[in-house]
């Protein structure tokens, strides 16, 4: 496969990354949280921070208000790079387009991981983890939420390397900008209709379950 640089739109940029920022923030802290109260499948026995929850709350509610924007531009924007027909491309195992099909098919795994995460976070309560009541649907559920975050970005790393080696790897932190990459020229690409009616059901998925986290506290609050 070719490893020339590839140039990649300054939106996607910015959200991409600050998107990934809060991710790994979220995780770090998350972390946090559960090698404090938690333990049940090893620790580290970190140092207590105060109010460990409360930081990894702020940061879960600045992803929840993010996502969206970057759900939105993945759908209508940069829907290349998400799952596409035909299916057909994942018998052709092992050729380059086998790759990149599982590449897409990673990345919209991300966006489903994500919105499950902030689905299953906004059923929490602060005080669960403090009383040892670890046994919610909603504590179980963010748990898996993050293994399968952690396990899907791994596997975006490692099929990025694959299918275009470290120029593609490299290419989301460049500072290059093209002349006609212009807020005003950003979003001349979007569509309003998904490409695909796989897209139109992962995007349902997606931001369907998004709005219901933003309302979800309305029921579970005290």
């Amino acid at each position: 496969m070719s490893r020339n640089t590839p140039y990649q739109p300054v939106l996607l940029r910015l959200l991409h990354n600050a998107i990934a920022l809060l991710v790994f923030a979220a995780l770090i802290t998350g972390f946090m949280v559960y090698d404090r109260y938690d333990k049940r499948f090893g620790t580290l026995n970190l140092p207590i921070i105060r109010d460990t929850q409360g930081i990894h709350g702020t940061i879960a509610l600045i992803f929840l208000i993010g996502l969206p924007i970057f759900a939105l531009y993945c759908f209508h924007i940069g829907s290349r790079r998400l799952v596409q027909p035909p299916l057909s491309h994942f018998q052709e195992v092992g050729k380059p387009i086998w790759w990149v099909a599982i590449q897409r098919l990673v990345n919209t795994t991300i966006l489903l991981s994500g919105t499950l995460a902030v689905i299953t976070g906004r059923m929490m309560d602060e005080e669960w983890l403090p009383n040892q009541d670890f046994n919610h649907a909603g504590y179980i559920g963010h748990l898996i939420s993050w293994v399968l975050m952690i396990f899907s970005i791994a596997m975006h790393l490692l099929m990025s390397a694959k299918v275009g080696g470290m120029p593609l790897l490299l290419s989301i932190y460049s500072w290059r900008i093209r002349a006609e990459d212009t807020p005003n020229h950003w979003f001349k690409s979007f569509k309003i209709k998904p490409s695909s009616p796989i897209l139109l059901m992962m995007e349902v998925l997606v931001i369907g379950g998004i709005a219901i986290a933003f309302i979800l506290p309305v029921f579970y609050s005290k």
